[in-house]
């Protein structure tokens, strides 16, 4: 059965994308912990990172670094964190929010957040990305996890 990932990149359950490639996507979670806070996933489904091939876990590395620095800019942070935890979803993704401490990485205090909040730090951060020049990887749609 495929997981909520796949259906969100499949486009069976809507998802505010701010990344896509050929190997992941990067989108909005729906409880985040601060604005900004997304998660870069595979499109292939790898329930543990451990099990992923080394070159995608590289790529989603590389990726998370590009987001990152996105972060850094959209949202006046002093760093992204990065956070892998695999339990509430199997299938491999990592968690990437804006923070200027530890304290704002506490994955206790996600919660849901209103759409038009999240519609807005999503846009923020695909306009950093487009900004650093990648806009290449941005699609062309929130709702669209399309390559360009």
């Amino acid at each position: 059965m495929a997981s909520v990932f796949s259906k969100i990149i499949a486009g069976e359950i809507p998802g505010k994308f701010v990344w896509a490639d050929a190997d992941c996507v990067a989108i909005a979670t729906i409880e985040p912990v601060r604005p900004g806070h997304v998660l870069v996933i595979p499109r292939q489904e790898v329930e543990r990172f451990s099990d992923l091939p080394p070159e995608l876990f590289a790529h989603l590395a590389q990726v998370s670094q590009i987001i990152g620095k996105a972060q850094q800019k959209a949202f006046a942070v002093d760093r992204a964190i990065l956070v892998l935890l695999g339990f509430e979803v199997p299938h491999t993704h990592i968690h990437l929010v804006p923070a200027n401490s530890e304290a704002d990485a506490d994955m206790r205090l996600a919660a849901p957040a209103p759409d038009a909040e999240i519609t807005a730090a999503m846009e923020q951060l695909r306009t950093a990305l487009v900004d650093l020049g990648y806009g290449e990887n941005v699609p062309a749609e929130l709702s669209n996890p399309g390559l360009r």
